[in-house]
């Protein structure tokens, strides 16, 4: 009886174990995105014709190893596998023209990878999501206060990012663009200042590197998307 009760117990702990991996490999490729939810453990059992236990065992081990934060009556949350090792120095410091132009030199080589991976990796689906993110934020940019602008531009360079399926930039973005949020804000407050509105070139900055992604010019959206920081950044220094 002893080794009929494991021979049964077998085939599940084999699938329980196949969508762990499966799950593991989903965040390591990128498709599964820090902060997002999980489907509930009744949605996943009924989308892959497993019993809520086998999806219990899967979730479990993934929370155990510190993938996702778990509660109990509330959906499974993906963790940002650097937060807990990543300190990030003076995120408060939003004021400070050198820090900014600090936070402008690794927004540049960030965002030009992101690029360069986005314009070849995005699925057609994430394309679709950022022109239509492009386009919201052309229309934005019309009329929204400073921080409504800052918060658009961002969430337009974190789609961009998240469409690179590279776990690491996609990490490391969400942490710098959260920490350095108020250096990332108070140079668009400098530039709105000075000009008024936004300066043409860095509209049309924005213009290039989306088509460039969508054409899938991975060297092109990788150069713009450099350039584009650095002219703001040499907009700043110019003061």
């Amino acid at each position: 009886m002893p080794a009929r009760e494991q021979n049964d117990e077998c085939p599940e702990q084999g699938r329980s174990q196949r969508l762990y991996e499966r799950l593991i490999a989903q965040i390591a490729e990128g498709d599964l995105l820090p902060g997002t939810k999980l489907p509930s453990e009744r949605t996943l059992a009924k989308e892959l014709g497993m019993s809520r236990e086998m999806v219990r065992g899967a979730l479990s081990r993934l929370a155990a190893g510190g993938y996702i934060q778990s509660a109990q009556g509330r959906a499974s949350r993906l963790c940002n596998l650097m937060a807990p090792h990543l300190q990030l120095p003076l995120e408060g410091l939003g004021d400070d023209l050198e820090f900014q132009l600090q936070v402008m030199e690794i927004r540049a080589l960030l965002e030009g990878e992101c690029a360069w991976y986005a314009a070849q990796r995005a699925s057609d689906a994430e394309l679709a999501v950022l022109a239509e993110e492009y386009a919201l934020m052309y229309e934005r940019g019309k009329s929204e206060t400073t921080l409504a602008k800052a918060r658009a531009d961002l969430r337009f360079h974190m789609l961009i990012a998240e469409s690179s399926h590279n776990l690491l930039l996609i990490s490391f973005s969400q942490l710098f663009y959260e920490r350095y949020f108020n250096a990332i804000y108070g140079v668009l407050s400098r530039t709105l200042k000075r000009f008024g509105r936004y300066p043409e070139g860095i509209r049309g900055q924005h213009a290039e590197i989306h088509r460039a992604i969508q054409a899938r010019d991975a060297e092109h959206a990788r150069r713009i998307a450099r350039e584009h920081i650095l002219y703001t950044r040499a907009l700043l220094a110019a003061e």
